[in-house]
């Protein structure tokens, strides 16, 4: 009788496996695109995974159980790829531009940056004026100083004008070749340049890997805060139902996370120790408050 009964079981199990969607045992998927750009994303060396990008992507993921997580290493033009061709793909932190929103759905605000500075040795801060926020305008029109940028990169609209407008051979050392933010933070060290335009993290960055994190600062530009559109970034998946989903799943995430000290921390890791209490207050009044 019991043998009977053993056997009735299994049939009803196997009857019940047949009739449920394989769809319904396995999960969804999302293939996480990340740039080889540290301290965004950190794939090798000692930093490896601490990049502010690499942490928020894990807070993300513990807070998605419901999907089987992926890292996949893309440069752009493949991230526009996976998206276009309407893969399960998603990114962490991209502009949203007009382009883009033909063939991705965003977040809502999943990073937010500070905006471009002057990177300066401590030692010349006092020359500088002796002011956490400075003109550029007023930097440039002295000629007393001379600002290093890289050769066709952009820096935001307001700085890049800046630069274009006030900027000449006297003020201006516009550098081209490999490894360029890393060659021009070599001659600010050296004296050849008094500045360097940059983003902060990226400074804090090459100052720890290089071990002079206690010799430079940073210098907020008056022209770079005209609004905060350029410091946000949100999260960006293929424009289809699987994207339309996740994306609602992954602002539930957000809205919750965001308010955290664990997921600031993460962008607060690579920040020069002077913008930390500029930086939360841009945090709590422009970032977690926009919540559709």
């Amino acid at each position: 009788m019991a043998l009977k009964k053993t056997r009735l079981s299994c049939i009803l199990i196997l009857l019940l496996t047949a009739l449920v969607p394989t769809g319904a045992w396995t999960k969804d998927s999302i293939s996480w695109m990340e740039a080889v750009a540290p301290p965004f994303f950190i794939h090798e060396g000692k930093f490896k995974g601490q990049g502010y990008e690499d942490l928020i992507t894990d807070i993300l993921i513990k807070n998605l159980p419901a999907y089987e997580h992926t890292h996949v290493i893309a440069n752009i033009s493949r991230h526009y790829q996976q998206w276009k061709q309407g893969e399960k793909a998603c990114a962490l932190a991209m502009y949203k531009t007009p382009e883009r929103m033909e063939f991705a759905y965003f977040s809502i605000p999943s990073v937010i940056t500070l905006p471009t500075v002057l990177i300066i040795n401590k030692e010349k801060f006092n020359i500088f004026g002796g002011s956490k926020t400075v003109s550029l305008t007023d930097i440039l029109k002295s000629h007393k100083y001379i600002v290093g940028r890289s050769k066709n990169r952009s820096y935001g609209i307001e700085f890049d004008t800046t630069l274009n407008t006030y900027g000449d051979s006297r003020n201006i050392f516009v550098y081209e070749g490999p490894e360029l933010t890393l060659n021009l933070f070599k001659m600010l060290l050296a004296g050849r340049i008094d500045a360097l335009s940059g983003l902060p993290e990226e400074a804090m960055y090459l100052a720890e890997t290089m071990g002079i994190r206690d010799r430079i600062m940073t210098l907020n530009i008056t022209e770079n805060q005209v609004n905060n559109d350029a410091s946000l970034t949100y999260v960006a998946c293929s424009k289809n139902e699987w994207g339309k989903k996740t994306i609602n799943d992954i602002n539930a995430v957000l809205r919750e996370q965001r308010p955290t000290e664990s997921y600031r921390a993460a962008y607060e890791r690579w920040l020069d120790p002077s913008s930390i209490t500029g930086y939360q207050k841009l945090y709590r009044e422009a970032f977690i408050t926009v919540t559709e």
